[in-house]
């Protein structure tokens, strides 16, 4: 059967993105998926996402299996690349600006604007221990500026869940870690049980913050919607940064909300398209 495909990216965050709106279920396996996503024998990616018919209501449904075959609840970059290939899906037919996307963590509200970015309602960030899910805190407390030891390290870190895990450290230097050999060790540390995002920042100004990522499932990525939203709650709640601010990943900036009116978090970034191909 012959598979259509587009690519697309977000900040360098890059995605295989299949029309699967014809069945309930993704079109390929996580095996197929690892062999697609190889980036010298296949399209290369950061991982594949399905677009499915909507649940609850919802307009669509978003599923995403990562380069290494898992599945993660939830990606920022991703939902915007998303509403991105949907309007190029719908072309004419399209009345509207924003979707309404099913995820495993939760409803997210994509919208398109008129400058091309798009600006994504990530919905109320979680922050009981319980809700990461972590064992740094008792399941009904917060975990802020806890230490972890980390590879012989006590590193100062928060944790927030944006409807999947991030662990946020803030330090001196974002260039100075060495991420290839401490990020894998955070992502599988046993106080993580469900294995966790990590976060590196660096504080420039209360209203610009420099991140790197270490991404479950996926490894180092030029970019994380996801995680620039938790760093931003992190840096408020450890007051390091103002409600608003520029999140400068290695891809690019996202402007990221938390928003005092109503608590949700909004992102706002680029989606663009790269090629498009068959398999």
């Amino acid at each position: 059967m012959a598979i259509e495909f587009t690519k697309y990216h977000g900040l360098g965050n890059d995605f295989i993105l299949i029309d699967n709106r014809s069945s309930s279920l993704p079109v390929l396996t996580p095996e197929q998926a690892i062999k697609l996503c190889d980036r010298h024998f296949g399209i290369g990616a950061d991982g594949v996402i399905f677009v499915l018919p909507g649940e609850n209501g919802t307009d669509y449904t978003m599923r995403i299996f990562n380069s290494d075959g898992s599945e993660p609840e939830m990606c920022g970059n991703g939902i915007r690349c998303l509403a991105g290939f949907l309007a190029d899906l719908e072309g004419e037919s399209r009345n509207k600006d924003s979707y309404r996307i099913h995820t495993l963590g939760g409803v997210m509200t994509p919208q398109l604007l008129s400058d091309g970015l798009v600006k994504v309602d990530m919905g109320l960030p979680r922050l009981l221990a319980g809700e990461i899910p972590t064992t740094l805190a008792p399941v009904e407390e917060k975990v802020i500026s806890q230490p972890l030891e980390v590879a012989g390290k006590t590193w100062e870190v928060t944790c927030v869940s944006m409807g999947n895990p991030h662990c946020i450290t803030f330090v001196e230097d974002v260039a100075a870690i060495e991420l290839e050999s401490i990020g894998p060790k955070f992502e599988h540390h046993p106080a993580f049980p469900q294995r966790i995002n990590t976060e590196f920042i660096q504080v420039v100004r209360l209203d610009y913050l420099k991140m790197r990522v270490w991404e479950r499932g996926a490894g180092i990525t030029l970019a994380c919607g996801t995680g620039a939203c938790a760093s931003l709650v992190a840096g408020v709640l450890t007051g390091k940064c103002d409600r608003t601010a520029t999140v400068e990943l290695p891809g690019g900036p996202l402007q990221i909300e938390w928003s005092e009116i109503d608590q949700r978090v909004y992102m706002t970034g680029p989606a663009e398209r790269v090629f498009t191909g068959r398999l």
